[in-house]
Formats: structure tokens, C-alpha cells, sequence
């Protein structure tokens, strides 16, 4: 079987994978900001590192998979305000900030949790990690490319220019840079509009704020990554992963005070997954088209045709190539839950077959594209023998996890026919039957991670109480308040709090 390759964003080559230390990886990837609830978009990178992760494990590797929470509220390099978001939602939910925080980190792991993706080693947090950051901001000034104004620290993207190829994570050009970065908050305040924040001086509103050199304050959007990979994986590791929409300014950002800071580049194999995007446009809050992951599973959503059960979404997105778009459609998921079932019952069919007796069985039917007798027979072998193998060499090849669906698909009419008496019990061979059963064992399960589309309790749960939450709702509408409290009150006495949204949605949980 061919060796592992990786296209690197940051060559833009499939490059030979080789681990820093034989038979480790150290992986990290950037995790989920925690002032609200996560949505489809989100999903594609977690379930993406998620199968880089099950994989480089089934290749022996011991993997250290970090993958952290964003839990403090600077994000002026996403061109928004420099506002703190956490302390503004906490505010609205009338929660304290970290309450907020920990709400939306558990309906993350709830999440994570019903797609099957395995825990990642460390899951470290940007605000249990602030004198890690404070620290490498000294570095990073103690080497001149950063610079303290009025309390706020920046770095000197264009000096560090001078020495180094910033921009081409994300191919951009720093003269361009200059003439067309967006005038943020206390973009007066820097030497050039590039220059990014490593630390912030907390104004009056700021819920978040710690003590520093520079004063009262809270860490920049970027350095919070750099400092955390560094502490859990050394200042050189393997795999750094994310998102596309990551690429710039937060990754381009990460490598230039991580270089700064440590000598050297911080990372060997950069990956990123593209978008799903809705009618062609990215998914995010900006847009305004986000569909929450829990009302993907509830069907609760104005988009949604139905809910989806998380694993038709996970098959959904490894249906594609990780790097390539995925835009959403009712149509596409639809197809993927009938797609999941075909695979799956044909899975199903391959568990219970016996072993075969003997080889030299024949082909009873002319559907399938094989001759009959002897001959046909190993011929077919060979074409399933060929199937499976392939399946290896095309996670090998950048994780193509689309082709390995692929081949499963063509070994599913096989399956059935033997079944269905089209193909005789003992056209395979007991080799080939063995192989056929490990390679959908290892493919589905350990690999994509994928399990049966069975209707658990919760499913069941979610639906009772979308149709209540529906009456609800309509009895609000007709200002019927005693129907509206009544349904309230009887969950309540059941154990399960309902809560009305801010935007007019509503949740609940179980106590």
C-alpha cells in the first residue's frame, strides 16, 4: 500500500507524510468559540480531524489530539467590533460569563458526542491559559515585532515582513494588505492597519479582563492558539487544522508570532477543509443563514424539510472531499440518509453470511458484470479483492474519504446479490469474504466513524417535543397564555424545562 500524503495549505502540494517523533503525531485544531451554539458549518472541520484523527490512529500512530475552546471575547480580527461578544451574550441570556460559557460548551460536547467523534487528548481553554499568552507576548516584544499602545499590544506585521513570507498561508500580499484592511477600533492606535492585536486594554464594558504588564486587559484573538499548541505540543508539531475561513488572518497571524517567538515555524503539515455554504454563500452569523446543529437533529429550522439524524449528517460530509465545497440542500441530505441505509443494511447482510465452504461457486445472473462458472468467479475475487484494497490507498491519498464511500458502493451489490441467490454462497473466497468483512468494519465504522441510523430515545424525545413546542407556539400566537403555561408547566412537573429565546425560538433541557 502507498504512504500517507497530505496536501499542505501552506505548499500547496501533497507532500509525504513523516511524523517529528517516529510513530507520534501531535495534532491540533482550532475548536469552537463558546458564545452560542454551534451550526452545520461548524460541523465539517470536527467531523473532517475527527476521521484525520481515526485514521493516523488505525495507521498505529499515537496521536495527541488537541483541539481547543475559545472562551474570551476579543475578535476584532474577524472584522467585527473590538466588542466582547461572551460578555454581551451573558449579558442578554442574563448569565455570568463563564455560565454562558460552560451552557454552549456542553451542547458542543452533546453534539460532538451524537456524531460519534472521538475526544480529543487535551481540550485546553483560551481563559485557563492567559499567563502562557501574557508570556509569549513578552517574548514576542523582548524581540521587537510587537509594540505597546496606550495599554493594548500590536504586532509588527510589516516589519516582520521584512524577514519573513508573511501571507503565504493564505496568498495574500502585504502591500495589498496595507491598502485594504478594513479601520477597526483602535486602528489609530497602530503603525500600520495589518498590525494585529496581541493583548487589548479592557474598556469599562469589558466583562473579561485580567491583570498584565500593560494593565487590565484580554488576549487577542490569535495569540490565544499559538500559545496553547505550544504548551501542549511542543513548539514544532505535525498537523495544524481548521477551516478554510481560518486561513486569514487567524493561521497566517498564528505562524508569524509563533516564528517570532520560538525561531522557527510552528507547524509542519498545514490541512483545511472548505465550506458548506447555503445558495453559494459560506454559513456564519455574518450572513445570517446559520442552521444550529440542534435544529438540524430537530428539524426545527425554516430550511429544513425534516430532521436529520447525525449520522446522515456525517455521511453527508464525507460524501465530499474535505477540501472541496459542500453547499446544503434538503435534496443532498435526503439522498444521503437513503444512501447511509443501502450501505449500512448491506452491511448488515455481509455480518451474518457464513464462512464459505469451499471456492469455485459460480455467478447465477447476468446483472452482474462478471461471467459464470469457474472463470467468473475469480473474476470476481479479483474485482473485490481490487475494491477493498483500493479503499487504503485512497485514504492515503489526502483522506479521500469520497472514494472509499465510492468502492463501498460497488461492493454493496455484491453483498445483495449473494443474499438475494443472484450470486452463489461460495463465489468468494473465504480470503476475499474475510477481507470484504474487515474492509467494511475498518472503512465504516473505525475510519468514517459511522454507526446504524437507529431511533434512540432522544430521537424519539426530540420529536414528541417539537410538535409541543409547535402548539405552544401557535397557542402564543392566538395570546392563549393559559394553553401556552399549562404545556410549560406539565414538562416542567416531567422533569424538562422549556426556555423562551430571545429570538423567539425555543429550547429546552432535561433536569
Amino acid at each position: 500500500m502507498s504512504e500517507l500524503s497530505i496536501y499542505n495549505s501552506f505548499s500547496r502540494e501533497k507532500e509525504k507524510f513523516e511524523s517529528i517523533t517516529p510513530g507520534h503525531v501531535g495534532m491540533y485544531v482550532c475548536g469552537p468559540t463558546v458564545n452560542g451554539e454551534s451550526h452545520l458549518g461548524h460541523a465539517r472541520p470536527y467531523v473532517t480531524f475527527d476521521v484525520v484523527h481515526r485514521y493516523l490512529k488505525y495507521l498505529g500512530y499515537r496521536v495527541r489530539y488537541v483541539r481547543n475552546i475559545t472562551d474570551a471575547g476579543h475578535f476584532e480580527e474577524e472584522g467585527r467590533t473590538d466588542s466582547d461578544r461572551i460578555g454581551q451574550k451573558a449579558q442578554l441570556e442574563k448569565l455570568e460569563p463563564m455560565e454562558l460559557v460552560h451552557k454552549y460548551t456542553n451542547i458542543f460536547h452533546h453534539c460532538m458526542r451524537l456524531f460519534n467523534n472521538l475526544e480529543p487528548a487535551i481540550e485546553p481553554t483560551a481563559t485557563g491559559h492567559i499567563v502562557e499568552q501574557i508570556g509569549m507576548i513578552e517574548k514576542i516584544i523582548s524581540e521587537g515585532y510587537a509594540y505597546e499602545v496606550n495599554g493594548s499590544v500590536y504586532f509588527d506585521v510589516k516589519k516582520y515582513a521584512q524577514h519573513h513570507p508573511y501571507g503565504k498561508l493564505s496568498g495574500r500580499v502585504i502591500e495589498e494588505l496595507l491598502e485594504t484592511t478594513r479601520d477597526l477600533e483602535g486602528q489609530d492606535e497602530k503603525k500600520n492597519k495589518v498590525d494585529f492585536a496581541l493583548w487589548k486594554k479592557a474598556p469599562p464594558q469589558h466583562i473579561q479582563r485580567w491583570q498584565s504588564p500593560w494593565g487590565e486587559g484580554f488576549p487577542g484573538w490569535h495569540i490565544e492558539c499559538s500559545a496553547m499548541s505550544a504548551k501542549y505540543l511542543g513548539e514544532t508539531f505535525d498537523i495544524h487544522g481548521g477551516g478554510m475561513d481560518l486561513q486569514f488572518p487567524h493561521h497566517e497571524s498564528e505562524i508569524a508570532q509563533s516564528t517570532v517567538a520560538h525561531g522557527h515555524p510552528p507547524v509542519r503539515y498545514w490541512m483545511h477543509n472548505n465550506m458548506i455554504t447555503i445558495n453559494g454563500k459560506k454559513m456564519g452569523r455574518s450572513y445570517n443563514n446559520i442552521i444550529k446543529l440542534t435544529e438540524m437533529f430537530s428539524g426545527n429550522h425554516h430550511l429544513l424539510e425534516q430532521p436529520y439524524h447525525p449520522m446522515v449528517v456525517r455521511f453527508y460530509i464525507l460524501q465530499t472531499h474535505y477540501r472541496s465545497t459542500l453547499d446544503f440542500s434538503n435534496e443532498a441530505l435526503q439522498a444521503s440518509e437513503k444512501a447511509l441505509r443501502r450501505l449500512w443494511e448491506a452491511y448488515e447482510v455481509l455480518k451474518s453470511l457464513p464462512p464459505t465452504p469451499s471456492f469455485g461457486g459460480g455467478l447465477r445472473n447476468t446483472s452482474i458484470p462478471f461471467g459464470e462458472g469457474q472463470g467468473g468467479a475469480k473474476d470476481l475475487n479479483n474485482k473485490v479483492k481490487a475494491w477493498c484494497e483500493e479503499c487504503g490507498e485512497f485514504m492515503n491519498d489526502d483522506f479521500n474519504t469520497a472514494k472509499v464511500i465510492a468502492n463501498l458502493f460497488e461492493l454493496a451489490p455484491i453483498i445483495n446479490s449473494i443474499k438475494g441467490g443472484q450470486i452463489s454462497a461460495d463465489a468468494l473466497s473465504q480470503e476475499t469474504l474475510e477481507l470484504l468483512k474487515q474492509t467494511f468494519k475498518t472503512y465504516l465504522e473505525d475510519i468514517l466513524g459511522l454507526q446504524p441510523l437507529q431511533v434512540e430515545q432522544s430521537d424519539k424525545l426530540d420529536k414528541i417535543m417539537s410538535v409541543l413546542i409547535d402548539i405552544r407556539k401557535e397557542a402564543r400566537t392566538r395570546k392563549d397564555w393559559a394553553t401556552s403555561d399549562q404545556i410549560r408547566n406539565k414538562l416542567a412537573e416531567a422533569g424538562i424545562i422549556l426556555k423562551d429565546e430571545k429570538d423567539g425560538s425555543m429550547s429546552y433541557t432535561i433536569e
